[in-house]
C-alpha cells in the first residue's frame, strides 16, 4: 500500500498532467492570457485533494512569439506558464511547481509536509 505521502504526490502528478494536457494547444494571445490562467485554475481546482493552483500565463513570452509572426495569437506549450499547485490528502500538504527548465516544462516536488 502506498503511503499518504505517495498517494498526495499521486494526486499532485495526476492534476499537473490534467492541466497540461487539457490546455496544451488552446489558442492564447496577450489579450486573453489573464482569462485563460483563470479557466486553468478554476478547472483543476474543481479536482479532488487540490486546495489552491497558480497559473501565471507569461505574456512576456508570448509577446516574443508574436513579434515574429503575422498571427495575433499562438497555441499554449509550457514554455508560456509559470504553475504553482499545492495537495492536501489525509493530513500531507504537497507543493509543487512548473516552469521551463531549458525547452522542457518540468513539474516538480517543492514540498511534501506531514
Amino acid at each position: 500500500m502506498p503511503t499518504d505521502a505517495e498517494s498526495a504526490c499521486f494526486e499532485a502528478g495526476i492534476k499537473f498532467g490534467s492541466l497540461y494536457h487539457q490546455f496544451a494547444g488552446t489558442p492564447v494571445s496577450p489579450k486573453s492570457a489573464e482569462s485563460l490562467g483563470r479557466a486553468m485554475e478554476e478547472s483543476i481546482e474543481n479536482q479532488p485533494y487540490c486546495v489552491d493552483v497558480d497559473v501565471d500565463v507569461r505574456t512576456d513570452r508570448i509577446a516574443e512569439v508574436l513579434a515574429s509572426q503575422s498571427a495575433e495569437y499562438t497555441e499554449l506549450t509550457g514554455r508560456f506558464i509559470d504553475v504553482e499547485m499545492r495537495v492536501e490528502y489525509e493530513g500531507v500538504t504537497v507543493r509543487t511547481r512548473m516552469e521551463m527548465d531549458g525547452d522542457y516544462p518540468r513539474m516538480k516536488l517543492v514540498a511534501v509536509e506531514a
